[in-house]
């Protein structure tokens, strides 16, 4: 386990309006506006806190999110709105989910292909998203991506596949086949001449943050928040830091350690983003990324705290506390990507061996702490692997 302080960046525009109240409402209430909208549980861990030495434990259980078992669609489902919107010269105010499947709209807009790169969890929400319109989807797997995930994919009508490559060059095929056919790359990853679809991914995932702050009970002192191209623990940050303002809580990006472009980039502090290249072994497949968004970077080095690396096992402690939660705890059945944050809370709170890292978040009994649970049980089999035989055990 590693930290770095993630230094604020002077040079850097300040522009995080694009997440403020106004914004977010109206991204909110397109959201609201699915059939299958509802809003995701905050659970107070009331008894795990007393256990680990917290004043409040919150983690936000996304296995609910549109029937996806996971938060991921948030950001695809409200680029696709935004790009049919302007493709319309509509705002996206104007477009419901009713409208938007109406055979008027799909008369203007004819037939569109999305296509995007992902382990799963995103390229369900694209896949689902573009069926639910009657559009088509295809979707690049890295290798080693689940059978499970994959079939999932498929399930939603999608042209999907588990490719050899690992994500980025995944995403890179994306990009080619998108130019050579005329498809729709939907994609978290920013790059020159293509900044409004992450953008709005971004703004789409800010649904779930927003959703957070009315539910919590107390303002949290601390948010720990996981990241693969950082464009979720941007999107938490830039919301978090407008909500709050001078009084925002201490925030933390968590990554794999295998997979830490936004750790290496925070550390290096010299105004460069720094990748991980080759493969990048971790049951947090969501997470394991090796080239940062540049829009989510610029969000989190002017307002995020501290960025740290975790072991697989730190994840599997995760999924076990939640999954087995003590007498009195609502149980959340957190994937790998999703209870990693979790497990480093109680792992920093109970191992004196990282009692400087604990110190330096300024984490103890008067810490209230907030986590997104971002996914569920989506690989079944390394769930039950994990939680049931102890698999990548501390110990």
């Amino acid at each position: 386990m590693q930290i770095t302080k993630i230094y604020s960046d002077s040079n850097t525009a300040d522009d995080i309006s694009f997440l403020d109240l106004t914004h977010v409402q109206k991204i909110k209430a397109f959201h609201q506006s699915f059939p299958l909208y509802k809003e995701t549980p905050l659970i107070d861990l009331k008894n795990l806190s007393k256990r680990i030495g917290l004043k409040n434990f919150f983690v936000k259980d996304e296995s609910y999110r549109f029937g996806l078992n996971a938060f991921k669609v948030l950001g695809g489902s409200f680029a696709i709105g935004k790009y049919i919107a302007q493709k319309l010269n509509m705002d996206i105010s104007d477009l419901s989910y009713e409208k938007l499947i109406s055979s008027e709209i799909h008369k203007q807009i004819g037939n569109i292909t999305f296509v995007t790169a992902t382990d799963g969890n995103h390229g369900r929400g694209v896949a689902w998203t573009a069926n639910q319109l009657k559009q088509k989807s295809v979707v690049y797997m890295p290798k080693g991506s689940s059978l499970e995930r994959l079939k999932n994919i498929q399930a939603e009508n999608a042209d999907a596949s588990i490719t050899y490559l690992n994500y980025d060059y995944a995403f890179r095929l994306a990009n080619e086949n998108a130019k050579k056919y005329g498809w729709v790359v939907i994609q978290d990853t920013s790059w020159e001449n293509y900044q409004d679809i992450p953008r709005w991914i971004i703004q789409g995932y800010s649904t779930m943050a927003y959703e957070a702050y009315t539910q919590i009970s107390q303002k949290p002192t601390h948010i720990f928040i996981q990241a693969g191209v950082g464009s979720l623990a941007g999107a938490i940050t830039g919301f978090f830091a407008n909500a709050y303002k001078e009084d925002k809580p201490i925030i933390t990006v968590v990554e794999p350690e295998t997979a830490d472009c936004i750790f290496r980039t925070a550390k290096a502090n010299d105004q460069r983003l720094h990748f991980v290249k080759g493969n990048m072994p971790t049951i947090m497949a969501g997470l394991a990324c090796g080239e940062p968004c540049d829009i989510g970077w610029n969000i989190l080095k002017k307002h995020a705290d501290f960025a740290i690396t975790c072991a697989d096992n730190i994840s599997a402690k995760g999924m076990r506390l939640l999954g087995a939660p003590l007498s009195g705890d609502t149980r959340i059945i957190s994937g790998e990507s999703g209870a990693v944050t979790s497990g480093l809370v109680a792992e920093l709170m109970t191992n004196d061996k990282y009692k400087d890292i604990r110190n330096k978040l300024q984490l103890n009994a008067d810490s209230v702490v907030l986590c997104f649970s971002t996914e569920g049980a989506t690989d079944k089999q390394n769930y039950e692997d994990i939680v049931w035989n102890g698999k990548y055990s501390n110990y």
